[in-house]
């Protein structure tokens, strides 16, 4: 893997910024979802972390060595809230976006989902039975994580191939991604930051089981014993380390789209991204960010 070269990279604008981070104990770590709301179990603290704006520079970051690229992309959807014109149109449009900045020979979209920084507390409110976590409206990220482990990063390449492209010759290597655009005005008040990858120490990796629920357990509920939990599907959190480094993108606009890894199985190159939402305060009139992201996997054949 390539090591980090600094030097133009410290020329960036640095500011402040506040990130999540699991606490240094050893925890049951769960993430439960519902409509609007979000829970992790184990204990989070705010650190204080040097967030660099990589705007200016848009042009120099590589997707295999720092495991996010930041490219352009017009989109044909006139109205990202209106979830008809999106499931009619976006996937589409993704698979081939994501083709152009990786070169891959396949890509298979898997859904979609809106996040806001406006507040969702009714919506978190209402009682939705059989709720999906897909095609919806959540909260913008609270913690620094991934949103795969390795386990689930390697499923997914062999469960959506055969659910896509199944008879095909195969793949030699496969990329969980997130291709993420913001749709509201800029400057954002809670945009996404991304970490080098690189910069990932290793200890500091702990996996976050997910429970997608109608309703929020309580109490002991929410960390008892669950057959089979280490085969369900996982992200990472991670811990702080002083080493991390944190990137944003300034002001984006509708035609800026981030892609960033949650599972590369070459793991030669810089092979996954954390990612958060962090409170911008570093730049004026900052408005309510609301964005869509796709889950994808590439396959190099």
């Amino acid at each position: 893997m390539a090591s980090i070269a600094p030097d133009l990279e410290e020329t960036a604008r640095k500011s402040s910024a506040t990130i999540r981070y699991l606490g240094p104990d050893d925890y049951i770590t769960r993430r439960y979802v519902s409509q609007g709301a979000e829970i992790n179990t184990g204990d989070y603290f705010d650190y204080e972390c040097d967030m660099r704006d990589g705007m200016p520079m848009r042009d120099h970051f590589r997707f295999d060595e720092h495991g996010f690229v930041l490219g352009r992309h017009t989109s044909q959807v006139s109205d990202f809230w209106d979830r008809a014109e999106v499931d009619a149109k976006y996937l589409a449009e993704v698979e081939e976006a994501i083709k152009a900045l990786t070169g891959a020979d396949k890509v298979a979209a898997q859904g979609w989902m809106i996040r806001t920084s406006a507040d969702l507390t009714q919506r978190a409110a209402e009682k939705v039975a059989g709720y999906q976590h897909s095609g919806g409206i959540q909260p913008t990220a609270g913690e620094a994580h991934i949103d795969y482990n390795p386990r689930t990063g390697e499923a997914s390449g062999a469960r959506l191939y055969d659910q896509r492209f199944a008879g095909g010759p195969g793949f030699k290597r496969h990329i969980a991604v997130s291709f993420w655009r913001t749709f509201s005005p800029g400057p954002q008040d809670w945009p996404l930051a991304v970490m080098d990858g690189r910069s990932i120490v290793g200890d500091e990796l702990a996996s976050n089981t997910l429970f997608v629920v109608d309703e929020f357990p309580t109490g002991d509920a929410l960390v008892a014993p669950v057959e089979g939990e280490d085969q369900m599907i996982a992200a990472t959190i991670l811990r702080h380390r002083a080493q991390h480094r944190w990137w944003y993108f300034s002001n984006m606009d509708r035609d800026d789209v981030l892609l960033f890894k949650f599972y590369d199985s070459d793991h030669s190159v810089t092979w996954r991204c954390p990612h958060t939402a962090f409170h911008d305060v570093s730049l004026p009139d900052t408005k309510t960010r609301s964005s869509i992201e796709v889950r994808a996997v590439a396959f190099f054949e």
